[in-house]
């Protein structure tokens, strides 16, 4: 049975004093967010959704000029934070109040730690665990404008109404599998991936290489290119704006081959603020300037051998039949490209240094030692039965 609770809407001092009072006697609270993404940098935040053991909160953020009086419980050691695929609410309590949560119970990546299905949306987790259906009519609807709607207040309320009874029932199902430390880590790994940094390099890593048309470049295009992208990502953070928005995508390739000698070469390119020259240049510049050396290579996946193919094939089943077996989602154990960087490194014999988090904590400890054993030819696999959703069996071959 759901818990019955007063529902609230916050959107005067008083309010916002009351409900702050309220959460300092709470251990635990669930979160959710409602925003908008394409109009800025980050998230705008339109309203803040929290549950306790015995109240809901709708608190209206364009009510008040600072939440950092509600932020600071979010934060606090002292409180477990639920969230459902939290990354954006990590995200936007890191841009409001400059800290992430401290402890965090994220509901998707707990159910694919006790074998549902990775990534659940909520309305089938909330169905799946506790046998109620929600309505999910307001999933498009227009958060940014006032007043709120009766459906969409109801909705929002639904949003966060059953938090803690599925923390509650997903935490017990990990005690009893032992996998509590497991869960702790993945999310501090969520935490970690959803903190904002500072646009730079390393930052930024590899997510130039998506542009669309950057594969055909040379490596001194992809040098300029990485500049220009590093650039745009720090101009679109000043001016709190879409990096689109800043400068197309199609743009960055197309200045990142053509032989400009100046600021005033840009000015022939359609599309492009002239405003942004200057800068523009320079970030040009510093991509020619780049050591030879230095200058991105082609990934190691583009240089592949035709062999690796199938036995990437072959070791993603067995992950796949492995994590049904034990009761994990494979999807959150590891991707495909997770098990292609492991066999790269496995020909390479890099292991300790493959990209992939089949190298990390509890993956390492409990995944990757029979993923090993079959690249390593110490464990073979046959097909015992079509009818089973793990349909593998395997053997341990005789190493003479």
């Amino acid at each position: 049975m759901t818990r019955p609770v007063r529902e609230v809407v916050v959107a005067d001092p008083a309010a916002l004093a009351a409900c702050c009072a309220h959460l300092e006697q709470c251990p635990r609270l669930g979160l959710d967010t409602e925003f908008v993404g394409e109009r800025s940098y980050h998230p705008e935040l339109c309203l803040v959704q929290v549950a306790t053991e015995t109240a809901l909160y709708l608190i209206d953020p364009f009510a008040f000029d600072s939440l950092d009086a509600f932020w600071k419980f979010v934060v606090s050691p002292t409180h477990l934070v639920v969230v459902h695929a939290g990354r954006e609410e990590v995200r936007l309590c890191h841009v409001a109040f400059g800290q992430a949560p401290a402890r965090l119970f994220d509901l998707q990546i707990a159910a694919g730690l006790v074998g549902l299905p990775y990534p659940m949306g909520h309305g089938p987790l909330v169905y799946q665990v506790l046998g109620e259906r929600l309505a999910k009519s307001e999933t498009l609807t227009e958060w940014g404008k006032r007043p709120l709607t009766p459906e969409q207040i109801r909705y929002a309320f639904d949003d966060v109404r059953h938090l803690l009874a599925l923390q509650e029932r997903l935490q017990e199902r990990l005690e009893r599998l032992g996998r509590m430390d497991w869960a702790t880590e993945e999310f501090q790994r969520l935490t970690c991936q959803a903190t904002p940094e500072t646009p730079s390099l390393e930052a930024v890593g590899e997510k130039w290489r998506r542009l669309r048309g950057a594969n055909a470049l040379g490596r001194r295009s992809w040098a300029i290119l990485r500049e220009l992208y590093v650039w745009r990502e720090k101009a679109a953070l000043q001016s709190n704006r879409p990096p689109r928005a800043v400068v197309r995508d199609d743009l960055l390739v197309d200045i990142a081959q053509r032989p400009v000698q100046s600021p005033r070469d840009l000015r022939v390119i359609r599309g492009l603020a002239h405003r942004y020259l200057d800068e523009i240049y320079a970030a040009v510049e510093r991509g020619r300037a780049v050591p030879a050396d230095q200058c991105p290579k082609p990934l190691e996946r583009e240089q592949d051998a035709p062999q690796l193919g199938p036995v990437v094939q072959v070791v993603q089943a067995a992950l796949v039949d492995f994590a049904t077996k034990h009761s994990l989602a494979p999807n959150l154990v590891a991707g495909n490209q997770d098990i292609k960087a492991l066999v790269r490194a496995f020909q390479q014999g890099t292991i300790e240094r493959a990209a992939t988090s089949l190298v990390k904590g509890w993956r390492a400890a409990f995944v990757l030692p029979h993923l090993l054993a079959i690249l390593q030819g110490r464990r073979s696999l046959r097909v015992a039965d079509l009818d089973r959703a793990d349909p593998f069996d395997y053997a341990e071959c005789d190493s003479t």
